[in-house]
Order: structure tokens, then sequence, then C-alpha cells
């Protein structure tokens, strides 16, 4: 992790580096990883999403079309281009995008013969901070979200090597803990070989029913598992939520006063709060 300083906000402090990871897809990642980053950005901290999807949802859920990604994480990844030639605007104030398509299919043969391969996306990141540095500390990105694949593979590897921690969403159906007990693991071999600061800030309980048993004894069992790293705030199963990325917006923007926004600004607020524990600890 040389070149990060952890920790978000402050002119010599880089970016707090968060991945958004579960190798099971349709848990809600994407979905977090843009709502969460249009909530930090809507109490005021500056935020960069980075799409290291294939399928580029993330850029699609913010209303970036395939013609407007010119250069995409690929390219930051086998260094077409810098970090902040990629990066674009997005609708929402003081939240940014570097977008992603299904070139990143290509990305294990391009890098195959790279010795320095799991660091790709940290280095990219320490040469951005450094060139923010230079800047004025106004346009300092507070956080990094980094939206992760379905998958644990040499994307979601750079992703961890570059991140400070990991959220974990966690879908409220049958099946929600298989595989977890695969992620924790990775991330700890991560801690042991390639980043001894990654941690799991938070797990997520995401499309949750509380009319359904269901629903319940999956929380139920996750709180069990993770303990105290599972967030109090749960997001709901939610039409508006489901309904937002097909309009490109984060449902904050689609509607700021349904159930979804409002857990999105709860949880937020509830990982900047351990954030801010984490710098006095």
């Amino acid at each position: 992790m040389a070149g990060y300083v952890s920790g978000a906000g402050g002119a010599n402090a880089g970016p707090r580096v968060v991945a958004v990871a579960n190798q099971k897809g349709g848990v809600g990642k994407t979905t977090t990883a843009i709502n969460l980053g249009t909530a930090l950005a809507a109490v005021g901290e500056r935020v960069l999403v980075l799409d290291l999807d294939p399928q580029g949802n993330a850029s699609t859920g913010l209303g970036v079309d395939i013609e407007q990604r010119f250069n995409t994480s690929f390219d930051v990844l086998t260094g077409n281009a810098t970090m902040m030639d990629t990066v674009l605007k997005t609708a929402v104030p003081n939240l940014f995008l570097v977008p992603a398509n299904n070139d990143l299919v290509g990305i294990d043969s391009m890098l195959s013969a790279d010795q320095n391969k799991p660091f790709k996306l940290r280095d990219a990141l320490t040469a951005m901070i450094g060139h923010q540095r230079a800047r004025d500390p106004e346009t300092h990105f507070t956080y990094v979200l980094i939206d992760c694949p379905p998958s644990l593979n040499l994307l979601t590897l750079n992703a961890m090597s570059a991140a400070h921690a990991v959220i974990v969403p966690v879908q409220c159906e049958f099946f929600a803990l298989e595989g977890i007990s695969q992620l924790k693991d990775s991330i700890e071999q991560i801690r042991g070989t390639l980043n001894p600061r990654l941690e799991i800030q938070g797990v997520v309980l995401t499309m949750h029913d509380q009319r359904l048993s269901l629903s319940r004894e999956v929380a139920d069992n996750v709180r069990a598992f993770f303990g105290s790293k599972v967030y109090d705030t749960v997001i709901p199963r939610n039409t508006r939520i489901a309904e937002a990325p097909s309009h490109g917006k984060p449902i904050l923007l689609y509607d700021y006063d349904c159930a979804g926004s409002q857990a999105y600004m709860r949880l937020a607020t509830e990982i900047m709060e351990r954030e801010r524990r984490f710098k006095a600890a």
C-alpha cells in the first residue's frame, strides 16, 4: 500500500479506498456502489466510483452510455491511460466515475506475463493521488468505491490489493452465506501476501423483506457469522431501487423519498461513523 495515506479528508490525506465485493452475483454490489457513492456525495464527500466489472453496470447505472466510455478501467490497468485521463463527471455533484466495458474480459491475457499484475490498480491510484496532491485540495477525492465483478479473479485481486477495506453486500435470500467463507478466506490470504492493511469494513444486508421469515432468518445468520461487522442499516427490497438503473440514475436521484434512498443515506452515515472510529483508534 505504498503511497497511500489511510483515511478520508484533509489536504494531505489520500482517499479511503473501499472495494465492494462478493463473488456471488445478484447480491447488490453495483447497486450498493453507485447509491452509496451518491449518498456520500450528498453529504459533502468527493467520491470516485471505479467500475471494474466487464458488464459495466455501474457505468450504465450512473447514466454513462457505452459511446461515452472513451477511456475505461481496462486502459488504466493496461497502462494506456492514467486514472485522471479516464475520470468522468456524473449527473451527481461531487460524484465521479471511471467507466468500464467488456474489454475487461481480456485483462488476464493482456497481463499474463506482467509480474506486477496484482498491483496495476494500486499503482494507478497512487499516481492519481500524487497528481491530486499537486492541485487544489478542493479537487481531491475523499472516497474511491470499487465495483468488483462477481468472481474472485484478477480484477477482484487488483481491487483488494488497492483497497483499504472491503464492503460485502449479502442478499437476504437462500444460499446467501454460500461462498462467504471463501471470500473471507481470500481476504485473509490477500492480507497475508499482497495487502496487510486490508480489512472487512462491514457487511451490508440487501434485498431484505421484513415480511418474510426467510429474510429475517438469513439476516440473523449473517449477523451470527460476522458479528459487529454487519451494519445496522438494512437495504430493503424495493421496486424503485430495481427501476432506477434502467433510467441511468442512482436511486437518490430517481426517487429520493423512497425507502431504498433513505436506507442508503443511513448506510452512508453509518459508514462515515465507522471511519471516524477507525481513524481515532
